[in-house]
């Protein structure tokens, strides 16, 4: 049975963050999800888990509080659709610098990081080009901490019920899609699986049960 971890999701109130804070509590993990609005607090308590107020845009507030005592730390925010260059630069890279900052200060090793399939073409894809170089600087300063990182690119998210089946790997060089559901059983996955340390890689919906899938990148 795995030891029972102190996870802190970053951007917690994000509908990946939800189903990742219901599947970690409901294993017996302890959750701590940030929160920049404090009317989110009770959908974040129905996923089991404990709302920190958090606004990673405003550096006078406490992210420090919030990691400190955690086993892992995941970042799941994101400035969202609709959003500037100028806030997706400060949500998506700046808010995953800011948290590599916390860990480190918290002497939290493990960081496991929501980013996306695409970022290759950072720079040249037109109005999506301000997110996904956000989005691959964020990676590469992650990479570059020094802490025990995963990096998780999923392909284009959609609603549907998870199937628990994916396929993972380095660089598909193809487009696909993943149900958010999966996406949160493969953090959880990772988070269990410290041979995922170190490795950067793009899921999407597959033929392989997560647990088995997330085992063969180790």
């Amino acid at each position: 049975m795995m030891e029972r971890m102190d996870v802190t999701i970053v951007g917690g109130h994000g509908q990946i963050a939800l189903l990742l804070a219901k599947r970690l509590s409901d294993a017996g993990h302890r959750v701590r999800s940030t929160i920049r609005d404090p009317a989110h607090a009770d959908d974040v308590a129905a996923a089991g888990a404990e709302a920190v107020p958090v606004d990673l845009e405003d550096p006078m507030s406490d992210l420090d509080t919030a990691v400190r005592g955690a086993d892992a730390v995941v970042f799941a925010a994101g400035a969202g659709p609709g959003s500037g260059p100028q806030r997706k630069r400060d949500v998506d890279l700046g808010g995953a610098v800011r948290l590599i900052g916390a860990a480190r200060d918290a002497g939290v090793r493990r960081y496991v990081m929501v980013s996306t399939t695409g970022t290759e073409r950072a720079g040249v894809a037109g109005a999506m080009g301000p997110y996904l170089e956000a989005k691959l600087q964020a990676d590469e300063a992650l990479a570059a901490s020094g802490l025990d990182f995963t990096i998780v690119r999923p392909g284009r998210l959609t609603d549907d019920p998870g199937g628990g089946l994916v396929a993972c790997a380095a660089h598909f060089g193809r487009s696909g899609e993943i149900a958010r559901d999966d996406v949160a059983a493969v953090l959880h996955a990772v988070l269990e699986e410290p041979q995922t340390i170190g490795h950067t890689f793009e899921v999407m919906e597959g033929d392989t049960p997560v647990v088995r899938a997330v085992a063969t990148l180790a």
